[in-house]
């Protein structure tokens, strides 16, 4: 397909080409990244229209939200509303689904409105994640246990990274695209197909301040990453860190790596801080679709049959040989 193909044009050549992308996953679609075009919009804007800061409330999560959590979670949700398709929106924002018309239709949207929204006040990237689920019965009344699918039955998955361009990732089940915003048209255009994740790496990404805190794997993997060329792994790392898991996966997307966001002893009884089905099931689809690897530590992410739509998980994911040798290190222990 010719680069810098709008993506309404992108989607109907899918189809035409022989993908499984109809008319309503299409609309749907359209309709949300139309919607992100107009988020992006906001975040540029930031100070000088007042949204920055927080809006003095919680979340579902228990976590303070930023004025620009509201904003978004707000604009998405209005943004599909008109989709016929669409049954039901899941939004790590909210603690129940919400049901578009009268909940029935073929698919569902499962959303992370503003990843990485701690960043928001210091003009750091942000984005919005999100994943496309067919409704098991579309006829059929909504109901949360609808929403409760493994990661591998996503029709579609991506995320939009408000950066300095704002560039939109997307899998359809073959391969991952990536598009960039262009500011004058106000469309995403094709600017890559067929990303692929290198299998080998020499960059990590981890939160180093919380190493005290990790599981015997953890730190065994990055003490001998540390130990550079001198060590066991016998080649030199780079570690970077953005604490916002859109960017961090976009560059793992770029120019490969490994990003880990662990379960560590701080609360025993989570077994991890990312959400599965709004953040870790979406990126682990993009990531295994450009040829990498997600595990919590010893399963693969995407098999995990979830129990609630607020689960939180563990997350290790990007060049295989990293992540096999992490699964190869829990499986030890």
């Amino acid at each position: 397909m010719p680069l810098k193909t709008p993506f309404r044009q992108y989607l109907g050549q899918l189809q035409l080409a022989g993908a499984s992308v109809p008319p309503g996953l299409q609309d749907l679609l359209v309709s949300l990244t139309n919607t992100c075009v107009t988020l992006s919009d906001e975040v540029a804007q930031g100070a000088l229209i007042g949204i920055l800061g927080s809006a003095g409330t919680g979340n579902v999560q228990g976590e303070v939200q930023q004025k620009l959590d509201v904003i978004a979670n707000d604009l998405l949700i209005a943004g599909v509303q008109s989709c016929q398709s669409l049954a039901g929106i899941a939004s790590e924002e909210i603690e129940d689904p919400l049901p578009v018309g009268k909940g029935v239709g073929d698919y569902l949207l499962l959303f992370d409105p503003l990843d990485g929204s701690s960043n928001i006040d210091v003009n750091v990237s942000i984005g919005t994640i999100f994943s496309i689920l067919k409704k098991p019965n579309p006829n059929a009344p909504l109901t949360t246990a609808d929403f409760l699918q493994a990661g591998r039955t996503q029709v579609a998955a991506g995320y939009v990274v408000y950066g300095p361009q704002t560039t939109l990732a997307i899998s359809l089940g073959e391969g991952v695209d990536l598009f960039t915003l262009d500011a004058v048209s106000g469309e995403f255009l094709l600017i890559k197909q067929g990303v692929q994740i290198s299998e080998s790496t020499r960059e990590f990404a981890i939160n180093m301040s919380n190493m005290r805190h990790w599981a015997a794997p953890v730190k065994r993997y990055v003490d001998e990453c540390l130990a550079g060329s001198g060590g066991v792994r016998q080649k030199d790392f780079n570690m970077r860190w953005i604490a916002s898991m859109v960017a961090d996966v976009h560059r793992v997307l770029s120019r490969g790596g490994v990003f880990m966001y662990p379960w560590d002893q701080r609360d025993p009884k989570k077994p991890g801080k990312l959400r599965l089905m709004y953040e870790a099931n979406p990126m682990g689809f993009l990531v295994e679709q450009a040829g990498g690897a997600v595990i919590n530590g010893v399963d693969t992410i995407l098999d995990l049959q979830p129990q609630g739509l607020h689960e939180r998980v563990s997350v290790m994911l990007g060049s295989k040989e990293e992540v096999n040798l992490l699964r190869q290190y829990h499986a030890a222990t």
